[in-house]
């Protein structure tokens, strides 16, 4: 799927604390300063050292004021949780592309009977979503050598979608990832890069 990027990108990922979305949104944030464009970003916690919601923001084009994406206009949600994809649909444009991981986090909420956790989110996701692609990225950074490079996957399948160089994402993948972990992140880069639709 060919995705034309307009004059202004406005990229949501989201995922709960502890699965790396900060990294993730630095990653896309550099390599699109690498490729020339004017970027904003900013990033929104919640309850992220207890698992709960997290959301990072994106935006870059020729010039950006403000780095909040509003409501409406997000052209890929990046979800690296299913339900955090859901909870953020209000953010998709109508033509908008989201990207989940099929990965399940069941939130302290749900194992102490607070709340309930949807009994098959991947069938809310297909209503709720009129373009959007899902797969199994932990187990694909799980082969790439960590569970923990899930967001790594994810930002590897979002670059088939943006129009930044492979240069510019292995050298970006060099600044941001410590020398020990490079190797697996870039073959879970790879892995993500390489999904077919």
């Amino acid at each position: 799927m060919k995705i034309s990027n307009p004059p202004i990108t406005n990229i949501v990922f989201s995922g709960v604390g502890g699965q790396g979305i900060i990294l993730a949104s630095a990653l896309v944030t550099e390599a699109a300063l690498s490729e020339g464009y004017d970027v904003k970003a900013n990033e929104v916690h919640g309850m992220a050292q207890r698992g709960g919601s997290v959301i990072c923001q994106i935006r870059y084009g020729e010039k950006i004021h403000s780095p909040l994406v509003q409501k409406g206009a997000a052209d890929f949600l990046v979800a690296l949780e299913i339900i955090e994809a859901l909870r953020y649909v209000e953010y998709m444009k109508p033509e908008g592309l989201c990207l989940v991981n099929s990965q399940r986090i069941i939130p302290t909420t749900v194992s102490s009977g607070i709340a309930e956790y949807p009994a098959d989110p991947e069938s809310s996701v297909k209503d709720m979503f009129p373009h959007y692609k899902i797969t199994d990225c932990l187990t694909l950074a799980q082969k790439a050598g960590s569970a923990r490079c899930v967001n790594v996957v994810m930002v590897g399948w979002l670059s088939r979608f943006l129009p930044f160089s492979e240069e510019t994402w292995q050298s970006v993948l060099k600044n941001q990832l410590q020398s020990k972990r490079l190797v697996t992140n870039q073959k879970a880069f790879l892995s993500g890069r390489t999904i077919e639709d």
